[in-house]
């Protein structure tokens, strides 16, 4: 049974993790797992976080205009992304899970800088053929041992151009094939001590999540979102250099 201070804590995770994910479509996992990894083995933390981003995304899957073309058009970049977390997903357990919070802290800092910088790069179209599942299996080891899906999936997917609605999408299907390929990995390496209680406290934090996403999303329009952006960025740099460097002898 989880104390009354980490209930909260869980909560107040969620929350402003949803509200990330209202504002910038993206970040509820990254938020989420950076900030549980301060308490508990990213493989809890994973857990935790199964339902809530299970729902946000299929919400923001769904709600875009392209879902069968972009489902054609990335369908070997998913199968990638599933490949490689359901392989690597064994890394956010047991003896493994010093190196997953460190990896983990890399990956918070690379996105942050590329986001910070933005930096970025287009795709011709000629080469989407190969790098698609490429994109897929690197983003999925780096799922598997973090439970992050951004890198290199973010980057990837707005070097496509897509049009904004069907960027939002695309990302809603790659973070929604990440996490029922975390989940399905995770049960695999029997990282599910107690799956009904797990599974249990994931249904909790969803309500927060969702409460979270839609003051978000209420917001998006009423602040700076470069502001906002600027600002989540250094704070997932923060995060990420204590998470990396937190290991260090």
């Amino acid at each position: 049974m989880l104390s009354a201070g980490v209930i909260a804590w869980i909560c107040v995770v969620f929350l402003l993790a949803g509200f990330v994910k209202g504002v910038v479509g993206m970040g509820l996992p990254t938020v989420a797992m950076g900030l549980l990894a301060m308490t508990m083995p990213p493989a809890q933390a994973a857990a935790l976080l199964l339902i809530p981003s299970l729902v946000t995304n299929i919400w923001q899957l769904l709600t875009g205009p392209s879902f069968a073309g972009l489902c054609k058009r990335l369908w070997t970049m998913m199968a990638g992304v599933a490949l490689g977390t359901i392989s690597g997903a064994g890394l956010l357990t047991g003896t493994h899970t010093a190196l997953a919070s460190a990896t983990l802290g890399v990956a918070l800092v690379l996105y942050a800088i590329l986001g910070l910088l933005k930096l970025g790069f287009t795709t011709p179209a000629r080469h989407e053929a190969w790098l698609s599942p490429l994109i897929g299996i690197v983003t999925g080891l780096v799922t598997g041992v973090t439970g992050v899906f951004v890198i290199p999936a973010v980057p990837y997917l707005q070097s496509l151009r897509l049009e904004k609605e069907d960027l939002i999408q695309a990302l809603g299907l790659s973070f929604t094939v990440s996490t029922a390929a975390l989940a399905i990995g995770l049960l695999r390496v029997g990282a599910f001590v107690s799956p009904t209680a797990q599974l249990a406290w994931s249904l909790v934090a969803l309500a927060p999540a969702l409460v979270g996403m839609s003051v978000g999303q209420a917001q998006r329009n009423r602040m700076s979102v470069e502001t906002f952006r600027k600002a989540f960025f250094a704070g997932l740099l923060a995060l990420g250099c204590y998470l990396a460097t937190e290991m260090v002898p």
